[in-house]
């Protein structure tokens, strides 16, 4: 194995479950109601998909773009300077891969400025070797897209590269792009379709950097 691409929200940062109290504030201001099945059915998906997948839910009437602008501001400014919390085993992780040598990329829905910006804030950004954001790819998570992109700006081959997921949509572009899909659940569990399309899942990044020391998949790396 050559190098480990990663997800950014629910993988790197505990931002998924940011996102999801700040739509339920802005939900409980407006009276909506359902906004958490709404939130399950977009994560992983870019901005575009996302607020497609918010009208079909609660119908083309719904003022979108005026809920996201509000939960978007309100993200900011409790994630802002640093403050957006990192899943626990990150640093340890990304430390282990930098030491072996191995290719690493960022491969996130989200557009690259924020993910730039975001990383730089959490003192990351140094353990990446390229960053793909979500618009710089066509097609969103599920389709494979950016994981190809990933793959194909570090010069390896998709099935010499392990993803490391949290969403379903992630585990699903990742397995099409012909990677070996590392989920570490966040807000959703797995269900059997998961299951069966991952190389391995684990309950936290720390078992990931165990995973890999144990089965020495980059002894190689870097030599």
């Amino acid at each position: 194995m050559e190098a480990v691409v990663f997800d950014m929200d629910g993988v790197i940062f505990d931002s998924e479950r940011l996102y999801m109290q700040c739509w339920q504030t802005v939900a409980e201001k407006y009276g909506i109601t359902g906004i958490e099945e709404a939130c399950y059915k977009c994560l992983g998906i870019n901005a575009a998909l996302t607020r497609q997948t918010m009208l079909e839910h609660f119908g083309s009437g719904f003022p979108y773009d005026e809920y996201a602008k509000e939960v978007s501001a309100l993200f900011h400014k409790r994630a802002e300077g640093g403050k957006l919390a990192k899943k626990p085993g990150v640093e340890e992780l990304l430390g282990y891969l930098k030491e072996k040598g191995v290719k690493t990329a960022l491969a996130s829905s989200t557009r690259k400025a924020v993910v730039v910006k975001e990383l730089e804030e959490g003192g990351l950004l140094s353990y990446f070797d390229e960053i793909v954001g979500g618009d710089m790819v066509s097609r969103s998570k599920p389709e494979p897209d950016i994981f190809l992109k990933a793959c194909e700006n570090l010069g390896v081959a998709p099935g010499n590269a392990f993803a490391v997921e949290d969403s379903h949509n992630g585990i699903r572009a990742a397995y099409r792009a012909g990677m070996k899909p590392v989920m570490v659940p966040d807000l959703a569990a797995p269900v059997e379709e998961i299951e069966k399309i991952s190389h391995v899942i684990l309950p936290s990044l720390y078992e990931v950097k165990a995973y890999f020391e144990k089965e020495d998949f980059f002894a190689r790396s870097g030599t």
